[in-house]
C-alpha cells in the first residue's frame, strides 16, 4: 500500500474542506494522485446529491456583498437542511466566499458555472454536500447597481440591499437604515404606484370580506367590531374620494356641535386617520410608504427626504425558507 504522509492528507483537506479521514481514504484510493483524490471526493459528493435532492435545503446562511464602490450588491443564500450545519463556521466562510463570487455575476446560471478553485461553483455545492452529508444550494440570488448601494444582514437569516439615485453625505447610514426596513418589515415594492389595479381590486375585495366574517364571530361574542375600510391603498384615494372623506369629517363635526372655526384644527388629523385606515396595503407591501422603524411618526419616504435630493431607486430581500 502507498504511503500516505500527513502533510498530503492536510493539503487536500485544506483544498476541500473534507474531514482528515474522508481525505486519507481519497488519496489511498487514488494511489496518491493529489487530482485524482480530488475527483473522488467529488464523485462522493456527487452520490450524496443524488441521495438526498428531494430534502429540503431550508435553513442555511444568507449573505450580501458590496463592491469597493459602493455601487453593485449581491444578496445570496446557500442553503443546507438543518441550523447546525447553517451555524458551523466553515460554513459560514463558505457562503462568504460564494457571495464574492457571486458579486462578479449579474445572473444565478452565471454565478453556478463560475470559478471556484479549479471547479465551478456547481461543482463546490456537490463536493461540499459529500464533505458535510447535507444537501446544499443556492436558494437565492439578487443583485442590485445604482449610484450608490449598501446592505444590511440580519443574524445570517436575512439579507437586504438597497440602491441610492446619488451618493449623499452619510449615504451609508440612509442605505443601511433603509436596508434594515426591508429587511425586518418585508416590503414586496417601493411605492403603491407600482400596483397593478385588478390587483388592488382583487386585495381589497379579499380583504373586505375577511373583517366581515370576523365581525360575525366579534358581534356573536359582545366584542367591539373591526373598521371595515372602503380603500386599502393610496392609488385608490382619488380627489373625488378625498373631497368626500373631508365632507363626511365635517357632517361628523357638525353633528357633535363642534364650532365650524375650529375645524380647521381637527380636520387634518382626521383626515391622517382616514388615510392610514384606507392604506392598510401600502403599509404592508410599500417600502417608502411604510413607517420608519426607527421613528413610527414618519413613513419612510419623507425620512429618505431627510437627507436631500436622494431617492431610493431598487431594493432586494433574500431570506431562509
Amino acid at each position: 500500500m502507498i504511503k500516505i504522509t500527513a502533510a498530503e492528507v492536510n493539503k487536500l483537506r485544506q483544498a476541500t474542506g473534507a474531514g482528515m479521514m474522508d481525505c486519507k481514504k481519497a488519496l489511498v484510493e487514488a494511489e496518491g494522485d493529489f487530482d485524482k483524490a480530488i475527483d473522488n471526493l467529488r464523485k462522493k459528493g456527487q452520490k450524496v446529491a443524488a441521495n438526498r435532492a428531494d430534502r429540503d435545503s431550508s435553513e442555511g446562511a444568507a449573505v450580501a456583498k458590496i463592491n469597493a464602490d459602493n455601487t453593485v450588491g449581491v444578496a445570496i443564500v446557500l442553503g443546507c437542511e438543518t441550523d447546525f450545519v447553517g451555524k458551523n463556521e466553515n460554513f459560514l466562510a463558505l457562503a462568504s466566499q460564494f457571495g464574492d463570487i457571486a458579486l462578479n455575476h449579474d445572473t444565478k446560471e452565471a454565478f453556478l458555472a463560475a470559478d471556484f478553485g479549479g471547479m465551478t461553483v456547481a461543482e463546490k455545492l456537490i463536493e461540499q454536500t459529500g464533505v458535510i452529508g447535507e444537501k446544499l444550494d443556492i436558494n437565492a440570488f439578487d443583485k442590485i447597481e445604482a449610484a450608490y448601494v449598501g446592505s444590511y444582514v440580519h443574524i445570517n437569516k436575512i439579507a437586504a440591499l438597497v440602491g441610492l439615485s446619488a451618493k449623499v453625505d452619510n449615504a451609508d447610514v440612509l442605505v443601511k437604515d433603509v436596508a434594515m426596513q426591508v429587511a425586518s418589515m418585508g416590503a414586496t415594492t417601493l411605492s403603491y404606484k407600482d400596483f397593478d389595479p385588478a390587483f388592488i381590486a382583487s386585495e381589497t375585495e379579499a380583504r373586505i370580506a375577511v373583517i366581515e366574517k370576523d365581525n360575525i364571530e366579534l358581534g356573536r361574542l359582545g366584542k367591539t367590531l373591526k373598521n371595515i375600510p372602503q380603500y386599502i391603498s393610496m392609488a385608490q384615494l382619488t380627489a373625488d374620494a378625498l373631497a368626500q372623506a373631508e365632507d363626511a369629517a365635517k357632517a361628523e363635526l357638525k353633528a357633535e356641535g363642534k364650532p365650524e372655526q375650529i375645524w380647521d384644527k381637527i380636520l387634518p388629523g382626521k383626515m391622517e386617520r382616514f388615510i392610514s385606515d384606507n392604506t392598510s396595503l401600502d403599509q404592508e407591501q410599500c417600502l417608502l410608504d411604510q413607517n420608519f422603524i426607527k421613528d413610527d411618526k414618519v413613513r419612510v419616504a419623507k425620512y429618505v427626504e431627510s437627507y436631500g435630493d436622494v431617492s431610493i431607486t431598487g431594493f432586494k430581500r433574500v431570506s431562509l425558507g
